[in-house]
């Protein structure tokens, strides 16, 4: 009796063991057919050019493992919100999280040399060379995330009422912001006013601001060729955006799942280029045909690469005295910034 006793006791063990381990595996992996299901947040609305990079994201995610995975997305800020995407993702909020480096500077002091006025032809080209940047010199603040991807708008352009074509035309106008740019334009002689890009188009309207400095998709996007009828023909300062997966999510990921994610790390930093400068180019003719939107040249075009490649050096050398191989980046930099314009990638 007592070995009967002692038979069935080890046999419930086992089969407890057993379902406990087949448990692990499956929210390790999905290794027993389960679906595993990813959670992918986003600041902003899906109609943007990150959130549709999302969506291809995932769309090509799920074709390639067969359905073995499901990602849910959250744009919008529906679940985190940009000052707190990569702490959400670390803390479990969401499994994966895109966010722009440029949103805070003290945190990629590397991505911030990079994110200046630099020469970059098209978004193809900066996300390519923000790709291998970050590939290369992996910021210190993700080194306890698994990059997914990373990408880069194309750079940001003055968007006016007015013409702007000189620094003597630009000097005191107001204009609407994001962050990282404010010592740029504070450097040409603008009046940089700081906003949420949801205020701007009222605040053209009653004179708050003069114009805005952005990626010009926006002209068409949120139709803002409506109330601004000049782009002042210069590159300035661009937002680098990645994509972060928590580390613990990512390695309980099998094998073959990962693969595909890594595949996609360079592919979807091609396909947002791409998909931005077309983009870019239908916002520019469509604000051309509606709204008789001009594209005006700089008369002193010297003066403001003078003026900011003076602040890049001088950031450059700030980065560096704090211990950072600054001086290698921005050469490494500029290499890359004439492989991939040249490419005309």
């Amino acid at each position: 009796m007592k070995k009967m006793l002692s038979l069935s006791l080890l046999t419930l063990i086992t089969v407890c063991l057993l379902a406990a381990c087949g448990g692990n595996d499956t929210d390790a992996g999905g290794q027993d057919g389960e679906t595993i299901k990813l959670t992918y947040a986003f600041f902003a609305p899906a109609n943007t050019f990150p959130a549709v990079q999302m969506e291809e994201w995932k769309n090509r995610l799920e074709e390639r493992t067969d359905g073995k995975v499901e990602v849910e997305l959250f744009p919008g800020g529906s679940l985190l919100e940009a000052n707190n995407m990569y702490d959400g993702v670390e803390s479990g909020t969401a499994d994966i999280g895109l966010t722009s480096t440029s949103y805070e500077p003290g945190r990629f002091p590397l991505l911030s040399i990079s994110d200046m006025p630099s020469g970059y032809n098209s978004a193809l080209s900066a996300s390519k060379v923000v790709a291998d940047l970050v590939s290369q010199y992996p910021p210190e603040a993700l080194n306890d995330f698994k990059i997914i991807t990373s990408f880069a708008t194309e750079p940001a352009y003055i968007q006016s009422n007015k013409p702007i074509t000189s620094l003597e035309d630009l000097d005191g106008q107001q204009l609407r912001i994001a962050g990282a740019l404010t010592p740029i334009m504070e450097e040409l002689g603008a009046a940089p006013v700081g906003m949420s890009q949801a205020e701007v188009p009222e605040a053209l309207q009653t004179g708050i601001v003069d114009g805005y400095v952005s990626s010009r998709e926006i002209l068409k996007d949120s139709k803002l060729a409506e109330m601004v009828g000049y782009t002042t023909n210069y590159p300035l300062a661009l937002n680098t955006f990645v994509a972060v997966m928590n580390k613990d999510r990512w390695e309980s990921l099998p094998s073959d799942v990962q693969e595909v994610i890594d595949e996609l790390n360079q592919e979807m930093t091609e396909f947002t280029g791409n998909y931005l400068d077309n983009h870019v180019q239908e916002s520019i003719e469509w604000s051309k045909e509606n709204h008789e939107h001009e594209i005006v040249e700089l008369t002193d075009r010297e003066k403001w690469d003078e003026k900011l490649g003076e602040m890049q050096q001088n950031y450059v050398e700030e980065v560096a005295s704090e211990g950072y191989p600054a001086k290698e980046y921005y050469e490494q930099m500029k290499s890359l910034i004439e492989k991939y314009n040249e490419k005309g990638e």
